[in-house]
């Protein structure tokens, strides 16, 4: 009995030591987990440069960018990101005593990662966080501008092509601003339109000149997405109906 007794005290700090011990490793599994969740929200099929992904990387909640290698997802094994998380866990063996620790992993962005891929372990690199410019803002189109200018046509009078690519001519557009007109059973269309990502919803305006009526506007997000068909010059003759 007296022999038990003399090894209880060392049972229970070999136990506890191993609890302390799950506790980290507890807390690394959370930290890891957080740098997967990052590697799902940059995950994707649209081609990306490094900048872009480090952009996106370090606006993920609890995600510190501290390296970006590789040139653009689409090249080569893509872009690894290595970031620094953190991860919490709760030794309750003697008291509740919460553990967190920092750890550092790679990130891996390209086509070919597959959804949920686990990030591997690595040292934390020195330095601070990486920082990046905001993106560059896309031209604006000119809603107003179009609208003020663009011909006005009485119900039995004819509309001008010429004029309204006179109008749009005038307008002194963004280099980047891709413009097409088409006339067709005595009706014009106009789209202007900055070119997109071919993933996300695409800037564009459109009009719709005819007799007896000049309209300017903006499709739907919905309609501005890929495929949709809403920022075209046949939306701009013959309008789709808003979804609802």
């Amino acid at each position: 009995m007296r022999r038990i007794l003399l090894l209880a005290p060392l049972l229970l700090l070999t136990v506890g030591c191993g609890v302390v011990q799950s506790s980290d490793e507890e807390a690394t599994d959370a930290a890891r987990e957080v740098a997967r969740r990052a590697g799902e929200l940059l995950h994707g099929q649209r081609p990306r440069t490094a900048e872009e992904v480090g952009r996106s990387a370090s606006g993920i909640d609890g995600v510190e960018v501290l390296r970006v290698t590789g040139a653009s997802t689409h090249d080569g094994d893509g872009i690894d990101v290595v970031v620094r998380t953190s991860g919490t866990a709760y030794n309750g063996w003697f008291d509740v005593e919460e553990v967190t620790v920092s750890r550092c992993f790679t990130v891996r962005v390209s086509p070919r990662t597959e959804w949920g891929e686990e990030p591997r372990d690595v040292d934390c690199p020195d330095g601070l966080p990486m920082t990046f410019p905001p993106p560059p803002e896309p031209p604006p189109l000119p809603y107003e501008e179009l609208r003020t200018k663009l011909p006005r046509v009485s119900e039995d009078g004819r509309v001008d092509e010429a004029e309204v690519r006179r109008v749009l001519a005038s307008l002194d557009l963004h280099p980047e601003i891709r413009t097409e007109v088409e006339a067709d059973g005595g009706r014009v269309g106009v789209l202007l339109s900055v070119e997109g990502n071919g993933f996300d919803a695409q800037d564009c305006l459109l009009a719709h000149v005819e007799p007896g009526g000049t309209d300017v506007w903006v499709p739907s997000r919905i309609q501005r997405m890929p495929g949709e068909g809403g920022c075209s010059i046949g939306n701009a003759l013959d309008p789709q109906p808003s979804p609802h």
